[in-house]
């Protein structure tokens, strides 16, 4: 047993001592936390694509009446996800998960032109709130696999979302359900969150 006792300049020191380093580095750099807000109308898909992010099953999902959290790991970010609940009695309390949000993700059902307009409203408003300004806004124009789902261009029209300044903006095609343009929109996530960074 006694020739392997480890001795200050023996080699062994040495890698230790290399393993050792290289943990600290490893610890002194951790995931970045993300705190992501993920609004928009009930029955838009916020759910399905919160779940999909967490690679969890989509088969069973009821309405959100308060919220659900997960977080994701992606690309050295650990995204904390707050899924609200859409229902109109529900968004008033949105503005209680507004402070320290570093991105929003606002889910649009492409396929209900109906609420193109309150979807909008809602847009707008969350847009022109003091503890979301600056807030890159990225906008999931989700159920994409419908025949009836409006491009995103047009939904980028309908929205004016051209008419956004103040912030970087991203709309994308996706659909919460097959995962089709999700990571799409995800890599667009960690990259303005980088820029934002610098």
């Amino acid at each position: 047993m006694s020739r392997l006792r480890i001795t200050h300049n023996g080699l062994g020191f040495d890698i230790l001592q290399g393993l050792l380093s290289i943990l600290r580095k490893l610890k002194s750099t951790p995931d970045q936390e993300v705190r992501i807000l993920l609004l928009g109308l009930d029955n838009g898909g916020k759910t399905t694509l919160l779940k999909q992010l967490a690679s969890e099953d989509i088969s069973h999902i009821t309405p959100t009446q308060g919220f659900n959290i997960k977080s994701v790991q992606s690309q050295g970010f650990k995204l904390n996800v707050w899924d609200i609940g859409g229902q109109r009695k529900i968004r008033p309390y949105w503005r209680n998960y507004f402070e320290n949000t570093d991105v929003l993700i606002y889910v649009i059902d492409s396929a209900d032109r109906k609420r193109f307009e309150e979807t909008g409203q809602e847009l707008a408003e969350l847009l022109d709130e003091e503890k979301l300004s600056g807030v890159p806004v990225l906008i999931f124009a989700n159920k994409q696999d419908l025949l009836t789902a409006a491009p995103a261009s047009e939904i980028a029209e309908g929205l004016n979302l051209h008419t956004i300044r103040d912030r970087v903006w991203q709309i994308q095609s996706c659909s919460a359900l097959t995962g089709e343009g999700v990571q799409d929109g995800m890599n667009w996530v960690c990259k303005s969150v980088n820029a934002k960074k610098k």
